[in-house]
């Protein structure tokens, strides 16, 4: 049965209509806004500001701090690493050995030290920790999971003169770590870092960065992160960059610095340099391989690659968008030295892991990433023949000498930094066992499965912290029984 309507009825339920109408989308548009007024940045920020004072060797920095919880746990307490600490006088852990004393402090042994002005927004604070090494910051209130809380931190930044992560050298200032870094949380709260002088004794997750550079006029700045602007006034510039997703920021600041730069698929790669008399082939060897590991394992995530020479004990040093690069090195030395730090910025900066307990996972890889970058690139005078040989032959000395000096000699991946002896034990097991593990998986399982599993595991851990286990999986997964050969390099049951 039909029913009818006069004109006159169907215009009132027509106005009805339109004013509900109006007055839902009205409801809509309120609720909306009040959303994205509430929305809540879902990681962690820094904002620094850093004045460099050349005469004094002293940085006086802000950090400006939103913290995110992405930890499923209610925080009332947040604690953030003071690496900078570990050059001071009478610290516990020395950030260089005995060994190296003399390559690091060029003009002698001195000191620095980072201390803490004030913090703002919170209830309170202290500095302790293993070796005074611990800032702790009381919140106001705790934060809850996926809420945000802003905190101001004041700090003072002293700098040894040293050829190290953070010091002034001879030619540069290395501004590693010059910042109160957020601890990484895991299933037993913040992870403290006190400053072991084997292995690279950092770990942090990723965050957003805003930073100013206060520096005198003469100075060139490389860092991690992009330019947005400069200015200049009264003798001195600031320098503002970005950098998302990573899970640090570092600067090396110069009055001798010269460049040459190359794009690689939007991104900048800048050598920096004052003593190369062949910057081109650094350059080369930085785009090429930046170049070849995005193609192999994942694009490259940041917008500008900076490769700094730099007075460094060591040969170099990895951090997002930024590696160091010892100014000491021979030609093959430092080729070499640029593609293995290259490396790192897939393992490590974009795909992080335990440096503490798992040394090996990062460094192996960055070994055999390196040996494939010069696999497929033979106009270098390195293979993987010559490298795979050098690598077994060091271990085996190792090995050697250690079972003739000490009665044996401790082969296992699975320790912490501070369980091992020597610089000399640390290399041969994060680096050249490291590397040795991952030439005999991919002669187990070949090279297409090899590739594979090196792919998901950077697309399935891209910009979070993986433990060895899912690095295992992405292998295991490929349906081969690998778990006794890993158990054997771990435990040190395997004979090489």
């Amino acid at each position: 049965m039909a029913r009818s309507y006069n004109i006159s009825d169907m215009r009132c339920y027509v106005k009805r209509f339109i004013c509900i109408l109006l007055v839902i989308c009205a409801a809509a548009a309120c609720v909306t806004l009040a959303a994205c007024k509430e929305k809540k940045a879902e990681i962690s920020e820094y904002e620094i500001f850093a004045s460099y004072d050349a005469e004094a060797r002293t940085l006086k920095g802000t950090v400006d701090f939103t913290y995110y919880n992405d930890t499923g746990n209610e925080i009332g307490d947040l604690k953030f690493n003071l690496y900078g600490n570990a050059f001071r006088e009478n610290a516990q852990y020395k950030p260089v050995s005995q060994s190296y004393t003399n390559a690091a402090y060029y003009a002698g042994v001195n000191y620095g030290s980072m201390t803490i002005d004030g913090v703002e927004n919170c209830s309170g604070w202290n500095v302790g920790g293993e070796d005074e090494n611990i800032l702790t910051v009381t919140l106001l209130t705790p934060v809850y999971p996926e809420e945000n809380v802003k905190i101001k931190i004041s700090y003072t930044l002293a700098l040894a003169k040293i050829n190290h992560r953070t010091g002034v050298t001879e030619n540069t200032v290395n501004l590693g770590n010059f910042y109160p870094v957020l601890c990484a949380y895991s299933s037993e709260g913040f992870v403290e870092c006190a400053y072991y002088y084997n292995g690279d004794p950092f770990l942090s997750e990723c965050a957003n960065y805003k930073v100013t550079l206060d520096l005198p006029p003469e100075y060139v700045a490389a860092t991690s992160g992009k330019l947005e602007n400069r200015t200049t006034a009264a003798d001195r510039q600031k320098c503002t960059y970005t950098l998302n997703n990573a899970r640090d920021f570092a600067a090396v600041i110069s009055d001798k610095f010269k460049t040459v730069n190359k794009d690689v698929n939007g991104t900048e790669v800048i050598y920096y340099y004052y003593s190369d008399s062949e910057p081109e082939t650094a350059l080369a060897a930085a785009a090429e391989s930046l170049q070849y590991f995005g193609a192999t394992f994942g694009g490259y995530a940041y917008p500008v690659y900076s490769v700094v020479q730099t007075g460094f004990c060591y040969g170099g040093m990895e951090y997002p968008g930024l590696v160091m690069i010892s100014d000491s090195l021979n030609k093959d030395d430092n080729i070499y030295t640029v593609v293995h730090e290259t490396a790192h910025q897939w393992w490590y900066a974009m795909v992080g892991s335990n440096q503490l307990t798992d040394a090996w996972q990062d460094e192996g890889l960055a070994e055999y990433s390196t040996l494939m970058f010069f696999e497929n690139h033979p106009a270098y005078s390195f293979t993987r023949t010559g490298i795979i040989g050098s690598a077994t032959k060091s271990y085996r000395a190792y090995y050697t000498v250690y079972k003739q000096i000490f009665g044996d000699a401790d082969t296992s991946m699975n320790r912490h930094l501070k369980d091992y002896e020597s610089e000399y034990e640390y290399t041969n097991i994060a680096y050249n066992k490291g590397l040795i593990l991952f030439d005999m998986l991919r002669q187990s399982i070949g090279d297409e499965k090899f590739l594979s599993g090196l792919k998901k595991y950077f697309a399935e851990n891209q910009f979070k912290l993986a433990t060895r286990e899912q690095l295992f999986g992405c292998f295991i997964s490929g349906g081969v029984d690998l778990e006794g050969f890993f158990n054997s390099f771990i435990e040190g049951k395997i004979v090489i």
